[in-house]
């Protein structure tokens, strides 16, 4: 089947991207929408549709082929908003075997195990942060506690300088922001690049211990990184490695203040962190939209055939609140056997840092219940505002009680 019906989204979906999704789903499983920029593409929400899709190789990546299809379903004004070319050579915006080769150069810096061995360090960084929470009356969660630690740890062990960390957040949060001005995102690419350029290039004729001198100097031995495949991945390593785990944390911590009952359940039972954490991922996780992909051949999805050459976007959260797929998706429950769900990804493409992910949200989410047995959320849910992001879902501030 094919259909015509395009679906408008509206410029602040992103405030409520869970009944954005209900509201689309009811259209059924496979829509084709238009994105508050002008572009046409296809939105999935189902989630055996969303986990074939991301793990279809009909559905391409490459940065190419992809400027090409923006040129062609954009005016030019539109286009200046994108990041450019100069950001984009890495391995989520790449097939095999160019993806293949990429992603082997990082793998073994995330496996479970080697990231077991950063839990000292996290669990150092989450006390510090907890001791200088103490005494206060209230607190921005997100601004003390949510974005500091993954901030920390990944720039850590990119070896990233301690007092360029505050504008690197910041022109992160620029980059993921949609209703920013393409001047602005334009300018805080720019900085990114350079920044980044200048940082490799100081790796080179000085390498420590970190990934990022591991990367410029297997690249100076022939295995296989150019110059902007280095800047590339360095950014997606830097905005990815924390950017997830900020919103992870965030949006597990209120979930549990909107669920007494789950949030004494867990503090009764800190065993079940683990499982806790998956489902926060399942019920309101970090990534909304997965990115773009696009179709190289027609690809029958829902009962919809998408045509060659058509974007397609995969709602993580829709999928992973699909109820033919989980029983009362809407309801949080931290004994759930979430595990399946597709808030890392699936496939080739499946998030490298999420074992890291995992570790940061429990050692914070744990260390925060235990230090703080009165924490309360000190606004109403509704006046929580949501990152205007496409990609990230996430909240600006968490206002709490200690």
């Amino acid at each position: 089947m094919t259909t015509d019906e395009l679906f408008e989204m509206a410029e602040d979906y992103a405030q409520d991207a869970h009944l954005f999704t209900e509201l689309l789903r009811a259209g059924g499983p496979v829509r084709r929408v238009r994105i508050p920029r002008g572009l046409p593409c296809y939105l999935v929400t189902g989630f055996a549709e969303a986990r074939a899709l991301l793990a279809d190789p009909r559905l391409k990546k490459d940065s190419a082929r992809t400027r090409e299809l923006f040129e062609a379903k954009l005016p030019p004004e539109a286009m200046q908003a994108g990041l450019g070319q100069d950001l984009s050579f890495h391995m989520l915006n790449s097939d095999p075997p160019d993806h293949t080769r990429l992603r082997k150069l990082v793998n073994k810096a995330f496996t479970a195990r080697t990231v077991a061995r950063l839990r000292p360090r996290v669990e150092e960084i989450t006390a510090e942060l907890l001791d200088a929470l103490a005494g206060q009356e209230r607190a921005d969660l997100v601004a003390a506690f949510a974005a500091p630690l993954p901030i920390t740890v990944i720039c850590e062990l990119l070896g990233v300088r301690e007092e360029d960390r505050t504008k690197f957040s910041g022109w992160s949060r620029t980059l993921l922001n949609t209703a920013m001005q393409p001047e602005e995102v334009q300018a805080a690419a720019q900085n990114m690049f350079a920044y980044l350029t200048d940082l490799i290039a100081q790796k080179r004729a000085e390498p420590a211990a970190d990934l990022l001198s591991d990367l410029v100097h297997a690249s100076d031995d022939g295995d296989s990184l150019s110059g902007p495949e280095l800047v590339s991945m360095a950014f997606l390593l830097l905005v990815a490695g924390h950017e997830t785990t900020v919103n992870l944390i965030a949006n597990g911590v209120l979930a549990l203040l909107r669920e007494p009952e789950q949030l004494a359940r867990l503090r009764a039972d800190p065993e079940l962190l683990p499982a806790a954490v998956e489902e926060f991922l399942r019920f309101d996780g970090p990534i909304h939209l997965a990115t773009l992909r696009f179709t190289a051949e027609p690809v029958e999805a829902g009962g919809v055939t998408i045509p060659e050459g058509e974007f397609v976007l995969i709602s993580l959260l829709g999928a992973n609140r699909d109820p033919e797929r989980y029983p009362d998706p809407a309801k949080l429950d931290i004994t759930r056997a979430a595990g399946g769900h597709v808030a890392f990804g699936h496939g080739i493409h499946y998030c490298v840092g999420a074992p890291l992910a995992r570790l940061e949200a429990e050692i914070a989410i744990g260390g925060l219940l235990e230090r703080f047995p009165d924490l309360a959320l000190d606004a109403k849910p509704d006046e929580l505002v949501y990152r205007s992001s496409s990609l990230v879902h996430g909240l600006e501030t968490l206002p709490v009680r200690l």
